[in-house]
């Protein structure tokens, strides 16, 4: 236990958004930066499982940090760090459509908005073992190496027949004629 709270603390000491604002706060109230973390985690948790729109606030946690260091991932010359957060936005596109069709049923569930916070933190952790990469390699990439033939092949037809009407919409408003006003 003592090295995960090690490496809690060195994340809060390290320099940058967390490791400034902690910093600014600790110096302005007087309070150790792993009190202030884990009491604001522990509100955070709290909040989830109590709190109006608690809703918001997991889709909030799934949505922005992910879209931040995506964006970072883009910006920098290294392609490992794209795969990583292409790869969670896949499980995070997936599970937004199994819970779309679940959620009438999950909402009324104890806990549920923290329970999906902590899958999305899993999902998105630092580590090999991360909830995109377990779900991907284990269920997602299976099904599509399974079924991608398949899809290409409905896609393909779907992409021709739109053509096809849209080419027939476009001679169709170009035969047509302005009526004259009398």
């Amino acid at each position: 236990m003592g090295s995960l709270q090690e490496r809690f603390q060195g994340f809060l000491e390290r320099p940058g958004l967390v490791g400034d604002l902690l910093s600014s706060l600790e110096g302005k109230t007087g309070v150790q930066r792993h009190y202030l973390a884990t009491g604001f985690i522990a509100f955070l948790g709290l909040y989830l499982m109590f709190g109006y729109g608690a809703s918001l606030l997991c889709n909030l946690i799934g949505f922005v940090y992910p879209a931040y260091v995506s964006i970072k991932a883009i910006e920098s010359s290294t392609k490992d760090d794209d795969t990583i957060w292409l790869t969670y936005w896949v499980v995070y596109g997936t599970f937004s459509i199994a819970e779309f069709f679940s959620d009438t049923f999950l909402y009324w569930f104890p806990f549920y908005y923290a329970g999906k916070c902590l899958f999305l933190l899993w999902c998105m952790a630092p580590v090999s073992w991360n909830g995109s990469q377990v779900l991907y390699h284990s269920f997602i990439r299976p099904w599509f190496l399974k079924h991608h033939q398949t899809v290409d092949s409905v896609l393909s037809d779907l992409s021709s027949r739109a053509a096809h009407v849209a080419s027939l919409s476009s001679k169709a408003e170009a035969t047509e004629t302005p009526t004259s006003k009398a």
